[in-house]
């Protein structure tokens, strides 16, 4: 669905993003993270033909952009550093108005079209209020409208929660599972970790405009090979395990053993109290900053 070979941008001597090979297969709802300034949004902007590249190349559902950009983009929903809308303008109006300008808009649709849109993104009661009376919230939701009113086979969203409350970041986290599941393919460029972790199936990790990562999210977090060991009673099981203990806090152990549950039977046989005894999976979160410069070091592109 998203493809790219070589691609590299640059801004005078500045490289913000450098020989990126991007793979994101149909199916996928993939997490495009990197802290801010690491190039993600120069990313999305390339893909979409919004900024030339560089050098390098783009294809969209298997067809080069920017080149195949009118036959592409009307299959493709984007919402990219937030929406933009008429102010003075309502809603429904700037939906219609958006949809007008398509090349492929079908205007007998148009009006159901807008409402399933609003509907989907948890507008469906809003007003004929001009969009400055808007929430960023709200605005938010109204950009990610407009993504969806062509029922694109693909989604490229750039921080698309971003102004939303807890309670908005979840509706959309389950709009974007259902759009999954109806076979929509989702290319989500974001820094919140937890989100991703949530949502996505695939993940590629952008460091200072280059790709340190990219694989299957299952496949990144899978046992280390270590036991973690939760306890009260953390010096009596590091005396009994010596040698075994890679590292250790106050209430809890890593230990690499072969054979978790003969663990368990000795900790417990030596009056350990085991509150929890798992095999060791990184979070995304620990994935990501081992791979990646710390992100005061990122220059805003």
């Amino acid at each position: 669905m998203i493809r790219t070979r070589g691609l590299t941008k640059r801004f005078g001597q500045i490289v913000a993003v450098d020989d990126l090979d991007l793979d994101v297969r149909e199916g996928d709802i993939y997490g495009f993270l990197g802290a801010n300034g690491s190039g993600k949004t120069t990313t999305v902007r390339m893909l979409l033909g919004l900024v030339l590249a560089t050098s390098g190349e783009v294809k969209l559902l298997d067809h080069p952009m920017p080149g195949s950009a009118r036959m592409v983009l009307p299959q493709v929903g984007a919402l990219v550093e937030g929406p933009a809308a008429y102010r003075n303008l309502s809603g429904r109006v700037n939906l219609a108005l958006f949809d007008a300008m398509g090349r492929d808009g079908d205007a007998s649709s148009r009006d159901q079209r807008i409402e399933e849109a609003l509907e989907q993104v948890g507008l469906a009661a809003v007003d004929k209020r001009p969009v400055r009376a808007y929430s960023l919230g709200m605005r938010q939701r109204l950009g990610l409208a407009g993504a969806l009113l062509r029922r694109p086979r693909l989604l490229i969203l750039d921080e698309p929660t971003n102004g939303l409350d807890p309670q908005g970041i979840k509706e959309i986290r389950a709009l974007l599972l259902k759009l999954h599941a109806s076979g929509t393919t989702i290319f989500l460029s974001s820094h919140l970790l937890a989100e991703v972790e949530q949502l996505c199936t695939r993940v590629g990790v952008l460091d200072q405009g280059t790709l340190v990562i990219q694989e299957d999210l299952a496949t990144l977090q899978q046992p280390t090979g270590r036991t973690l060991v939760r306890t009260p009673d953390v010096k009596l099981a590091r005396g009994l395990l010596d040698g075994q203990v890679e590292e250790h806090d106050a209430a809890s152990l890593l230990v690499r053993v072969a054979d978790p549950a003969e663990l368990n039977s000795l900790l417990v046989g030596k009056g350990v109290r085991v509150e929890e005894l798992s095999p060791e999976r990184r979070s995304l979160e620990d994935i990501v900053l081992a791979a990646t410069h710390p992100a005061s070091d990122q220059v805003a592109l």
